[in-house]
């Protein structure tokens, strides 16, 4: 007998305890983590970093408001009344590529293991909380590793060990560790149009001797996407992602497909821009800045960015989802509102066809 789930097993993001890519530094005193967190976050300067630490505050009261405090430099602090909560973290942090910890005070899925001679009980403390290791620092150079930690993990020695003042060659693992973690690009062609305006349906059309969805699903797999057809009905196909989120058009076409694989980047490419080509996909995966909420073609002539030719990254998806919920379905309001990489071209190349006239004039050119 088929054992009864009471609810949908979605398919989850790849977290770590607090957010998508983390890791907790311990074995020293919190000062000398944060001054380490400060220096080598400024190697780092091209990715969205975070410091997540306990305040070390005496006599704090109990908040009865939770504080916003916003500077017109983008600066803003925030005392919040709110506890903790791991589901809540990883919300405020999904926008982020790395997360540094104090691990001091919370406990990080990979670690650095600081080797301070201070501070040998407090390590002896934390042992269990070392089980991924990914490399150490020593606060002096002759510092030899404690013998509990040898017998606890022998590999130790064969790990990377670095001196506190390697600051270069510490931001450079982390960029690594970084690079490691950023998603894979799925392609998404979106044909799931009413196409009342054209009178008939436009990813049918034939611009290529081929229907123009088919067309577009070449492009992207020429680039070795895993390329996906975004429908309102699945026809059991498994290249195919029907919607889940009904009648709100491309937006529900782009949510489904990271209900689908919330971990990948999807690029997505409308039927209607017969004009873009291989060179302006390859263009777009060329700049493309995963640091960024999504990497977007932009008609020089254009006020505002195209979101059906546009690469959306992971952290795209709960930023869509928190637009829904205000009430918004409208890719392009998301994109104007975030941080996002933008790549400019003609806007010939990004014409919408959208009437049989617009089709006819558009085939001979392509014909010609």
């Amino acid at each position: 007998m088929a054992k009864h789930t009471k609810h949908s097993n979605l398919e989850k993001r790849n977290n770590d305890n607090f957010a998508p890519n983390e890791i907790a530094i311990l074995g020293t005193n919190c000062g000398v983590i944060s001054d380490l967190v400060q220096k080598v976050s400024k190697k780092l300067s091209n990715y969205k970093l975070a410091y997540f630490d306990a305040s070390h505050a005496k006599d704090v009261e109990q908040n009865n408001i939770s504080e916003y405090v916003f500077h017109h430099e983008g600066n803003v602090q925030i005392t919040t009344s709110g506890n903790v909560n791991k589901f809540q973290q990883r919300l405020d942090f999904a926008q982020y590529d790395f997360v540094f910890i104090n691990g001091n005070h919370y406990q990080g899925a990979k670690q650095i293991l600081v080797l301070d001679e201070a501070k040998e009980a407090s390590v002896l403390k934390r042992l269990e909380q070392l089980d991924a290791i990914q490399f150490v620092v020593k606060l002096k150079s002759e510092t030899e590793y404690f013998d509990f930690l040898v017998e606890k993990y022998p590999q130790i020695k064969n790990l990377n060990c670095y001196t506190i003042d390697a600051v270069d060659l510490i931001a450079n693992h982390i960029h690594n560790l970084i690079q490691e973690k950023t998603a894979s690009v799925k392609g998404l062609v979106l044909v799931g149009g009413k196409s009342t305006r054209m009178g008939t349906d436009k990813s049918e059309l034939n611009y290529f001797g081929k229907s123009q969805k088919k067309h577009a699903k070449i492009l992207l797999e020429n680039q070795n996407l895993e390329t996906f057809y975004s429908v309102r009905n699945q026809l059991d196909n498994s290249f195919e992602i029907s919607d889940k989120f009904y009648n709100l058009g491309p937006f529900g076409g782009i949510c489904s497909a990271f209900q689908k694989d919330p971990n990948s980047a999807w690029f997505v490419l409308a039927t209607d821009v017969p004009f873009v080509n291989e060179e302006i996909i390859q263009l777009l995966l060329k700049h493309r800045n995963s640091s960024k909420v999504a990497t977007a073609i932009k008609g020089k002539g254009k006020d505002f960015p195209e979101p059906l030719i546009t690469i959306y990254e992971p952290k795209a998806y709960p930023i869509l989802l928190q637009y829904l919920a205000q009430g918004y379905s409208c890719p392009r309001k998301v994109l104007i509102n975030s941080d996002v990489e933008i790549v400019e071209i003609d806007d010939d190349f990004i014409r919408n066809i959208n009437t049989p006239e617009e089709f006819e004039v558009a085939k001979k050119e392509i014909g010609n």
